[in-house]
This record gives C-alpha cells, structure tokens and sequence, in this order.
C-alpha cells in the first residue's frame, strides 16, 4: 500500500503518525521533485493541483478535515474517485463548547459584566430568559446536529435548518428553500455550521439577517465566505442585529485595517472553534484505508454534485 501525503505545514509528525498507524505502507510527502511518485491514496489539506495532476491510480482521497471546500475548487480533483471527509475526529465537541461559550455570553452579558470589571462597578444584571433567545443551527451535518443538541440541552427553543432536514430530539427541524424564511423568522441567535458551496456562499446577507427576530445574533463557524461582511456591519450599524461571534471571516488571517477589529458588536477569534487533532484524525482516516482495502464501504465519502 502506497500513501502520498501532503500539508502545507507540521508535516513531520502527521507523516510519523500516519507511518505508525499503517505500519505495512510506504508513506511520503509530496514534492514537486517526487510527482511522478504513485500512491493508492492521498491525504492531503489545502494540496496544490499539481498533486492531483501528477497521480493517476489513486483509489480514495482523504481530507484532513471536515470542510472539503479547499478541495472542491481544485480544477483537476479526480471526478472517478471517492473524496472523503473526516466525520468528527474531535472536532464535534469542540465545536459544540465554542458555540456554548458564545451563546452564553451573549445571553447572559458576560461581555458587559467585563468591561464593569475593567470599571470596577459591581452590579448585577438583569436575569434573561432563555425562551427570549431561541437558536437556530444552520447545517444538520454531524457537527451541526451536535451544536443543536447542545444548545438545546441547556433549554433554549433549538431549531435546526439544512437542505434535505433530518429528524433530532428536541430539535423543530426546517428543510429546504421553503423552510429558510419560517426558520429564519422563529430564532433570535443564528449559527452557521453549513458547509461552502455554490449555494451557501453569501447566505448570511442583509435579506435573511433581516429576517431574525429583533436583537438578532450571529454566531458563524463555518467559513467565512459565508457571511456578506458589509451587509453584517450595515445591520449592526442600524441596530437590526445586537452582535456577532466570528470565527471565520473572508480574508484570513484578518487584514489589520479591517473594521471587524474594533467593532464594538463583534467578538473575533482566529478560525479556532474546531481544530484537526492529528492522532484522533490519523486513527479514522487509517481505519477507512483498511475498510476499503476489505471492499468496505465508508462513512464522510462527498458528494461531487453538491460540494460536501
């Protein structure tokens, strides 16, 4: 068995783990000097289309990751061969404790019990209602229905919204165009967890922003371009949304001049809500290799048409 990998950095120790979980292969990174190399499979994050270019018998790639956007753009991916996604390796509960952390704070002001802090002014809030802020999770995919679950575990009103809907404990599941606008229009805290697409690209954008219930609030892990940056700050301008959590924005990392740097409505972090953890990663991916090997079939394999 004969495996081409390739990251665009910490490649020394995703190659060892990769060579200690599938000891009876031969492993290596992919160079420019090496293309000429054949693999059975690739794993790769964010490849150069000269990898795809340069191998010809691959059976299987592998995304480092959940997101296959990188992927999709490539203009040579191979059409005849699956592409498969890690299914959560991880990345599920960290992306649910993110979420939590976010809509928490909003909901019960920890922001302004900060900045009281910084003034050392002692004085309570307020207590909210949860049934004030009900949530809506954009994108029912594992990750997706995790975040759902999560907030609906600590009693918010939880609805979810994806392409095709799902059924989900505790969950008043939307499906499709039809179900975009009444989804919309039911929640006052919106998540996207979608994956990028043709479609989704631009989906959070002044049309359906203005659709949440008053005070809306925005919490985006997904991608940035998901998001219409100058639609968000002209809502918040006017007062339509009360913030927004950003993980992901358009341009990373975030140019220094941008205004989503000192906006007083947006919380920012690094795209950090869900990173890849290598040995939870190396140990499914390795998994799927040996299953297809068996004539197995896989969990996470993409969907070319619909780009996840």
């Amino acid at each position: 068995m004969k495996i081409v990998f390739y990251a665009s950095k910490n490649t020394g120790p995703w190659l060892a783990a990769i060579a200690s979980a599938l000891s009876d292969a031969k492993v290596w990174l992919w160079t420019p000097e090496e293309a000429g190399r054949q693999a059975d499979y690739a794993i790769v994050w964010q490849p150069p289309a000269e990898l795809f270019a340069s191998q010809k018998g691959l059976k299987a790639v592998f995304n480092i990751g959940a997101g296959v956007d990188g992927l999709m753009a490539l203009p040579n991916l191979p059409g005849n061969v699956p592409i498969v996604r890690l299914n959560d390796a991880g990345m599920a509960s960290q992306m649910a404790e993110y979420v939590s952390h976010a809509l928490i704070r909003h909901v019960r002001e920890f922001d302004v019990y900060s900045e009281q802090m910084k003034e050392r002014r002692w004085k309570a809030r307020r207590p909210a209602n949860r049934m004030d802020f009900p949530v809506g999770v954009m994108g029912l995919g594992f990750i997706g229905a995790r975040v759902a679950e999560s907030a609906a575990s600590f009693g918010y009103p939880t609805f979810g919204w994806s392409r095709s809907g799902k059924s989900l404990p505790n969950i008043t599941v939307f499906a499709g165009q039809d179900g975009l606008e009444p989804f919309l229009r039911a929640v006052r805290i919106l998540i996207c967890v979608l994956p990028l697409t043709a479609e989704t690209q631009g989906i959070l954008n002044a049309a359906t922003l203005s659709k949440l219930k008053p005070d809306g609030y925005l919490i985006n892990v997904a991608r940035g371009r998901h998001l219409v940056e100058e639609d968000l700050l002209a809502l918040l301008a006017d007062g339509r949304l009360a913030g927004a959590a950003l993980d992901v924005v358009c341009s990373e990392p975030l140019p220094a001049d941008h205004p989503f740097w000192t906006h007083p409505k947006i919380t920012l972090t690094p795209h950090i809500s869900a990173l890849t953890l290598r040995e939870e990663s190396v140990a499914q991916i390795a998994g799927k290799i040996r299953m297809l090997e068996c004539g197995q079939t896989v969990e996470g394999v993409v969907d070319i048409r619909r780009g996840y």
